[in-house]
């Protein structure tokens, strides 16, 4: 099992493009879902910005799971997991955007990004129990995993990485790019319509 949750964390980059291909395949947008997608996936994209700018490239791993600090700041000190939230928020607004093959594809993309993310979450959660101990626990028992609390986790004297929001930035680069790339597509195509 190991081995096959280690392939999910490294190939997880790769795993929304059968979906953006139905999306723009199968689009049958509106001004509504256009409107109402966008909000979504930027609020995806809030809580992922927010949470790159206090993890920095860390979250660009792709062979091994790892961390050189328990970040429990910015967005991880009210979600445990706010990159993959992102990541979930931004997949579902783009396929309510498209309203291609709904309901279908869009409670296709809810389980299938859920059940990666449990299985990668998972790994990552056996590391940092491993790595941090006591603090890890401490931080697990106080901050939901994948649900934002409005109460923030009080951070007990942990090293923190510094907030850096030009590093944050230039490591979403990619995923900003790629997200701006997939909007502009389906706008495109709903105005051609």
């Amino acid at each position: 099992m190991k081995n096959f949750s280690l392939k999910v964390f490294k190939y997880r980059s790769y795993t929304p493009i059968p979906f953006l291909l139905l999306m723009l395949i199968f689009q049958n947008s509106t001004t509504y879902s256009l409107i109402f997608g966008f909000i979504i996936a930027a609020i995806g994209e809030f809580f992922r910005f927010w949470g790159v700018i206090y993890a920095g490239s860390e979250t660009r791993r792709t062979g091994e799971v790892g961390a050189t600090y328990l970040v429990v700041s910015g967005a991880f000190a009210h979600v445990r997991n706010p990159l993959y939230l992102g990541n979930m928020l931004m997949y579902f607004g783009v396929s309510i955007m498209s309203f291609a093959l709904v309901p279908y594809l869009q409670i296709a993309v809810i389980v299938f990004f859920f059940l990666q993310y449990y299985i990668i979450i998972s790994e990552e959660e056996k590391f940092l129990k491993e790595t941090y101990k006591k603090d890890y626990d401490n931080y697990l028992s106080q901050v939901p995993k994948l649900i934002p609390a409005l109460k923030k986790y009080i951070n007990p004297g942990l090293v923190q990485p510094p907030r850096n929001l030009k590093a944050g930035l230039k490591s979403e680069m990619r995923t900003l790019q790629a997200s701006l790339l997939i909007i502009i597509l389906i706008t495109i195509r709903h105005f051609l319509h």
